[in-house]
């Protein structure tokens, strides 16, 4: 089997996986212990979080680890909509976010926030304009996205945040930056950003493991209480061996960056133009390269169930998604797909593919193979030509 679904997680690097055993057999000391292991495993945590901040360019006491993006997400919006509420009730999104921001801001809304969902145009993005206009006197937050996780649509997240820096310098910046981190430059102390989100198990690292960066000077109400932990801000025992794979992994991610970003764009032109000849599929990535991601591909075959589609190309060898994975068990059409325009009938049958750096031409070149024949596999049983 051939694995093309990267945007839903990533296999680990054989370093990062042996890093993690050896850390965790032999400094299994408590961080906050007084004794020797103590101490070692402190040291270690201090390292990995000297890394992270190395990789993204932001200070080490910036970086609060967490178990993932959703932690991390939920982190940042909520605790900034507490933290700031005195500041006013009203937050701003887009209409395509993961479901970790969008049921966030969904949440919020139930408890008395006010969020405003931008929509997007049929590539998926929202405007500078758009955010601009949807600013009020009690905006608190705004939270967009770099790489939209189900299409690639890629966000002018720079371009929002020099528009707020100059014209609201008190509205808090955050960035979903899963998909675009590794892949994607994206400077995070140039850009604006406040508030940024990784997890580390999409950049071949382990599950279980994120960081919020939090820029300095920037307070969020903790959603935890517990011990003085992430300087008070995330309370729990560390989980020093994720942590240090994580750093590892980030590490790797950010120094292959550009490179990966030309193989994977080479991939995905040469999937594009094939799919392209096939007349029953609907392209709904961003054809434009700085409107879409590197390493991710979707297309609708509508009429055509998108879990029935997927299972066929796994009868072929190849191990793609419908949809974001968080979302992937639900029959209702996509949100996303929704939200671009697409028609339901073509919302219900979209199919991601997402590229990984250990792909190749031929890989491609046997996928659209697959791809043919289970499209000519669908005209026969429809009985067309």
């Amino acid at each position: 089997m051939r694995y093309f679904d990267h945007a839903a997680t990533t296999p680990p690097y054989d370093e990062v996986t042996r890093t993690i055993a050896e850390v965790m057999a032999l400094h299994y000391g408590n961080p906050s212990s007084l004794h020797r292991l103590g101490e070692e495993s402190g040291k270690l945590l201090r390292r990995a979080r000297e890394v992270c901040a190395g990789a993204l360019g932001v200070l080490p006491g910036e970086i609060v680890f967490t178990s993932g993006a959703t932690e991390s997400n939920n982190m940042a919006i909520k605790g900034a909509a507490l933290q700031y509420v005195k500041r006013g009730k009203h937050l701003i999104t887009t209409a395509t976010e993961h479901p970790s921001v969008y049921e966030c801001c969904r949440q919020l809304e139930q408890w008395g926030w006010e969020v405003t969902f931008l929509p997007v145009n049929k590539e998926g993005r929202v405007s500078v304009e758009q955010v601009d206009e949807a600013i009020r006197k009690d905006t608190v937050l705004v939270s967009v996205m770099h790489v939209n996780n189900e299409t690639g649509s890629v966000q002018p997240v720079a371009e929002i945040g020099s528009l707020l820096k100059e014209k609201y310098p008190r509205v808090l910046f955050h960035v979903d930056g899963v998909q675009g981190f590794g892949k994607i430059e994206l400077p995070i102390k140039e850009s604006g950003i406040d508030l940024y989100s990784l997890s580390a198990h999409k950049l071949r690292g382990p599950k279980g493991i994120g960081l919020l960066y939090v820029r300095d000077g920037v307070t969020l109400q903790p959603l935890l209480a517990g011990g003085g932990q992430e300087e008070g801000r995330r309370p729990g025992t560390e989980n020093i061996p994720y942590a240090v794979g994580m750093s590892k992994a980030i590490r790797l991610a950010k120094e292959g960056g550009p490179e990966r970003a030309v193989h994977l764009r080479s991939l995905k032109d040469k999937l594009i133009r094939g799919i392209a000849t096939l007349p029953e599929l609907e392209l709904n990535s961003a054809l434009e390269e700085t409107h879409g991601a590197p390493h991710i591909v979707h297309f609708s075959y509508p009429g055509m169930k998108s879990e029935a589609f997927l299972h066929m190309l796994e009868e072929e060898g190849f191990l793609v998604s419908t949809r974001s994975a968080c979302s992937s068990k639900r029959a209702e059409p996509s949100r996303i797909l929704l939200a671009m325009g697409k028609s339901p009938e073509a919302a219900a049958a979209g199919i991601r593919i997402s590229l990984g750096e250990e792909h190749t031409g031929k890989d491609i070149a046997d996928l659209l193979e697959a791809l043919n024949k289970c499209v000519r596999r669908v005209r026969n049983l429809k009985g067309e030509r």
